[in-house]
């Protein structure tokens, strides 16, 4: 890795400052990388670049087409390399290999692509006969110069997200990765120059707190991208907001999973797992509150308990492991407090606790942990916890369980387990989330729009959506000679 370099407006440069970010392994908890961090000069020339590639560069005048071309080079290197970024990323934040090599890295490979099959139907120029005798031209342009900031958890598949239709929309982007996780972002950016973007188009500042900070307040930047905390995006609104600067965020989650009173358990217990606690428990769209109803309520948390016991626990670069790490020893530290939190508010431990898993002795490691009896107003099922706990939450008929399932102040994801979609679909539809799954953990289909409401944010990425994101939309009128309003009946203004 570049250790002193920072790429900036499509080169290597030298970062301003001596300032440098040591990645640690969650799982040894030794330093694996050391990179320059970004200063606030390196933040102007990045937005200084990415200005100008908007303003008088080529980027934003070629055509769709010639822009989809571009990125479908980017994705071919990013084919190539996929095994180099899935292990760096398993260092880097302690992801088991195989749900990196799948989910932190073919997925953002496969969404690449997808988004370039979209660019090719989407409506860049449209026509409409107007009212008053116009004729209406609609051109979706780009929005200008992005600043994209993305959390540590899902890096690539954030990332790819935001870099890949604002690209295709003709925008420019300064990007900034997590201080935990800049390893992959500074690999993309080596694939990036390789793909024949041109000059100014993409820079990557790895960087603290702040130089997120400067960027959501930086005068060249038309639009930010943020995904990470509700606590963090309110501030990141009130900042775009002073200066009217376009905004979207990507927030946090408490989603809930209501289980319907046909499901079966062990189904259940299958899918719950897998949308639960993949990557360690450490997504935002994790399936965390377990509805289930009172009077089975024992065979829905035996079940469960019994899955989550047979996960394999340990070294990330093992494939067999499924759970590994936590990122840092702060956010090891921040699950057990709940862990605790959850025992003294009188939830019922039914798995896991605040010991390292069997055979660890270091590590930021929590065992997968299960609480039974639970109530929603308690912590554990209110507050984000990131990591492996999981809630169950009886209650009492379908009333109460979308009560419970609405009674948060997040609303990204969630789920309705049962043997009849018709019932799933009617659930679904009463829950105030921006996804939602039938018989699934929320599936992240590249082709469908994915965000939240509430405390969750606003925006959304994936799908058409994900490229209106980035484009605003110009009206032209254009009148038309009166011989061809009256052909066409249209009444003529006067």
């Amino acid at each position: 890795m570049r250790q002193n370099e920072l790429f900036i407006g499509g080169e290597w440069a030298t970062a301003s400052t001596d300032r440098r970010i040591e990645v640690i392994s969650p799982h040894t908890e030794l330093p694996v990388a050391r990179v320059a961090a970004a200063g606030p000069d390196d933040v102007d020339t990045a937005v200084e670049a990415a200005r100008a590639a908007f303003d008088a560069g080529p980027w934003p005048r070629l055509s769709p087409a010639e822009r989809v071309d571009t990125v479908r080079r980017l994705a071919k290197t990013y084919g190539d390399r996929r095994s180099e970024m899935a292990a760096l990323i398993t260092s880097e934040i302690g992801a088991p290999i195989s749900f990196a090599q799948r989910a932190q890295v073919a997925l953002p490979w496969t969404m690449m692509n997808a988004f370039c099959d979209l660019a090719e139907a989407y409506p860049w120029r449209e026509a409409r006969p107007g009212l008053y005798g116009s004729d209406i031209a609609i051109r979706r342009e780009p929005v200008g110069v992005v600043a994209a900031i993305v959390p540590w958890n899902m890096p690539q598949f954030l990332i790819v997200t935001k870099l890949i239709p604002a690209l295709l929309a003709g925008c420019t982007m300064v990007l900034k990765p997590a201080p935990e996780s800049p390893l992959n972002a500074l690999l993309l950016a080596e694939m990036i120059a390789e793909s024949g973007l041109p000059d100014g188009v993409v820079s990557v500042l790895p960087g603290d707190a702040s130089v997120g900070e400067m960027l959501v307040k930086h005068p060249g930047v038309d639009k930010v991208s943020f995904t990470g905390s509700t606590s963090a995006g309110k501030a990141v609104a009130a900042a775009c907001a002073t200066d009217l600067r376009r905004v979207s965020l990507e927030l946090g989650g408490k989603s809930a999973a209501i289980v319907l009173d046909d499901a079966e358990p062990a189904t259940v217990a299958t899918s719950v797992r897998s949308a639960s606690l993949s990557n360690s428990g450490q997504i935002c769209n994790a399936l965390t509150r377990i509805l289930v109803p009172a009077a089975r309520a024992e065979d829905f948390t035996d079940a469960l308990a019994a899955k989550m016991a047979s996960l394999v626990v340990g070294d990330p670069t093992d494939s067999a492991t499924q759970v590994g790490p936590l990122v840092a020893r702060r956010q090891q530290d921040r699950v057990r407090g709940y862990i605790e939190t959850g025992q003294a508010e009188g939830a019922r431990l039914v798995l896991g606790g605040t010991a390292m898993p069997d055979g660890l002795d270091r590590g930021w490691y929590v065992q997968p942990t299960l609480f039974a009896d639970a109530d929603n107003s308690m912590r554990v099922a209110r507050e984000e916890i990131f990591g492996p706990v999981l809630t169950v939450i009886p209650y009492a008929d379908e009333d109460d369980a979308v009560n419970i399932a609405n009674d948060s102040q997040y609303g990204l994801a969630g789920s309705v387990f049962t043997a009849d979609n018709e019932r799933g679909l009617a659930i679904a539809a009463r829950i105030r989330t921006g996804t939602f799954g039938v018989n699934q953990g929320y599936t992240m289909d590249p082709f469908a729009p994915f965000g939240g409401v509430k405390g969750s944010g606003y925006g959304r990425e994936l799908g058409r959506e994900g490229i209106d994101g980035y484009t605003e939309t110009k009206s032209i009128a254009v009148a038309l000679p009166p011989k061809v309003n009256q052909r066409a009946g249209r009444p003529r203004i006067r």
